[in-house]
C-alpha cells in the first residue's frame, strides 16, 4: 500500500535540509543537463494539499479541449491530432480523443485504437528529415481530458536526448513556424494514408 500523503512528506522531508531542500536530482550531473549544478537549488518541499485542486476540464461542460474536438492537423471519428505552436524543438503534436475521456476510463476498443495510432504518429515523426526520434508523454496533472504529447528530437543534437527534452524545448528558441506546419502537414497527410482519417479542409470536411 503507498504511503498517506503525510506519510510520504515526512518521509521526503528527512532526507532533505533545514529549510526543507532536497539534494540536487541526479539528473542534474547527467551530461544531457541544461542546467550546471553550481549554483543550482531545489525548491523548498512543500505540504500536501488535500483535497487536490480540481483539473481543467473534470467537468465536460467546462472543458475547452472538447469544445476544439473539430480542430487540428487531422481528425477521424474518434481522434484528433494538433500542432503545438510556440515551441523549440522542430515539432510538437498533441493527440486528443475526440470525446471526453481520461486515460483510465478509455473504453478497451479506444485504449487499443490509441496504441497502434501512437506507432503510427512516432513512425511518421520519425520519417521526417533531420528528426532522430519523436518522444511521447502522458502525464494528465493539468487536464482530465486525455492528451498524449509528441516531441520531435533534432538530429544531431545529442545534448536533448531523453527526458530533459522537454525542459530544453521550454529553453530554445521559437522554431520557425512555416518549417512547423510543413512538418506538421507532412505527418498529417502520412498518417491519414496509413491509419485513415483525413486533414480537415482536404475532403469536404
Amino acid at each position: 500500500m503507498a504511503l498517506r500523503p503525510d506519510e510520504f512528506y515526512d518521509h521526503a522531508r528527512a532526507a532533505a535540509d533545514d529549510e526543507v531542500r532536497l539534494p540536487l536530482a541526479r539528473m542534474t550531473g547527467w551530461d544531457v543537463s541544461p542546467f550546471e549544478a553550481d549554483g543550482l537549488r531545489v525548491s523548498a518541499l512543500r505540504p500536501p494539499v488535500l483535497p487536490e485542486p480540481r483539473r481543467h476540464g473534470e467537468d465536460p461542460a467546462d472543458c475547452e479541449v472538447c469544445r476544439a474536438r473539430d480542430e487540428g492537423i487531422w481528425l477521424n471519428d474518434r481522434w484528433r491530432l494538433a500542432r503545438i505552436p510556440g515551441v523549440g524543438v522542430p515539432l510538437v503534436l498533441m493527440l486528443y480523443p475526440r470525446d471526453h475521456y481520461d486515460m483510465a476510463d478509455l473504453p478497451d476498443e479506444l485504449a487499443a485504437e490509441l496504441g497502434v495510432l501512437t506507432t503510427h504518429i512516432v513512425r511518421h515523426v520519425q520519417a521526417l528529415s533531420h528528426v532522430a526520434r519523436a518522444h511521447v508523454y502522458r502525464i494528465g496533472d493539468g487536464a482530465a481530458h486525455l492528451h498524449v504529447w509528441f516531441f520531435a528530437r533534432p538530429e544531431g543534437q545529442a545534448q536533448l536526448y531523453g527526458s530533459w527534452l522537454p525542459v530544453w524545448d521550454d529553453l530554445l528558441p521559437e522554431y520557425p513556424a512555416d518549417a512547423a506546419d510543413a512538418d506538421a502537414a507532412a505527418v498529417a497527410e502520412a498518417l491519414a494514408g496509413s491509419y485513415g482519417g483525413h486533414r480537415p479542409g482536404t475532403d469536404g470536411h
